[in-house]
């Protein structure tokens, strides 16, 4: 158990439906991590960017790019994780991978698919969230369009860290800003949202803005970078703990089951 979580985002352009070029850059990248760090963060389908083309580029679920995680969270010792796209049973998934150092994982089927692009034509919803122990926290992951759903989101299980990969559009980053403080706020615990930057293979721009806040909904990252960029912030459990004992705000939280 540690009780400061030292986490890193990697706000990344990515290379449109290349994932060799994508896992490429991103090594790169994490080679550069100097600092402590026990948890490494990528965008939502960081090896090929937010496409609809799922099925010359969906891996099977033990394909090269979990085989790379699992080599990158064994190197750094710390935890990786993104999303992808997984071919599993004649289905697709935008399927987010939770690989800790010792080669274990965890994943997530994003829920909400994004009616709006079609995703929901393409890929399959997932239907369980999931909780990662990471060193005595509790994170609970989700995907981009899963923001804009606070009940799938609902703290009812005390996690310490609610985390978003995304390929967020720059049309719509005021919602961004907004729901990240707000998941933050109504569950009491950090909020974490790591967005991409660039353009994509169908013409939209992605501006980043990858974030963390806290329980109070105060900002703990440089605010609103446009650009590439990687930072190492630390989370503190006692933050979490004290302001919960004080505040009490989660005891008077509504009472219901997620399905």
């Amino acid at each position: 158990m540690v009780d400061s979580l030292f986490v890193t985002l990697i706000q990344s352009h990515l290379h449109w439906e290349n994932p060799e070029a994508n896992r490429a850059h991103f090594s790169k990248l994490i080679g550069s991590i100097s600092e402590e760090t026990h948890l490494i963060v990528l965008p939502e389908m960081f090896t090929t960017g937010f496409t609809m083309n799922a099925e010359p580029l969906g891996e099977l679920p033990n394909g090269p790019t979990l085989g790379w995680m699992r080599e990158i969270a064994k190197n750094k010792i710390a935890a990786i994780t993104g999303s992808i796209i997984v071919h599993e049973n004649d289905r697709y998934f935008n399927r987010l991978l939770f690989v800790l150092p010792d080669g274990s994982f965890k994943q997530y089927d994003k829920k909400h698919t994004f009616t709006l692009a079609g995703e929901h034509k393409v890929y399959a919803a997932g239907t369980q969230r999931i909780l990662v122990e990471l060193l005595g926290w509790k994170i609970c992951p989700l995907v981009c369009y899963d923001l804009r759903f606070p009940v799938w989101a609902r703290n009812t299980v005390d996690y310490d860290l609610l985390l978003y990969v995304a390929n967020w559009p720059k049309k719509r980053i005021a919602a961004w800003d907004a729901l990240l403080k707000a998941r933050a706020i109504e569950n009491m615990s950090y909020c974490l949202g790591l967005n991409r930057v660039g353009l994509d293979g169908n013409g939209h721009e992605y501006v980043g803005h990858s974030a963390v806040y806290d329980v109070l909904g105060e900002q703990v990252t440089i605010s609103n970078k446009e650009e590439e960029f990687i930072e190492t912030v630390q989370l503190k459990k006692e933050h979490i703990q004290t302001n919960r004992a004080h505040l009490q705000f989660l005891n008077d939280r509504d009472q219901f089951s997620l399905k």
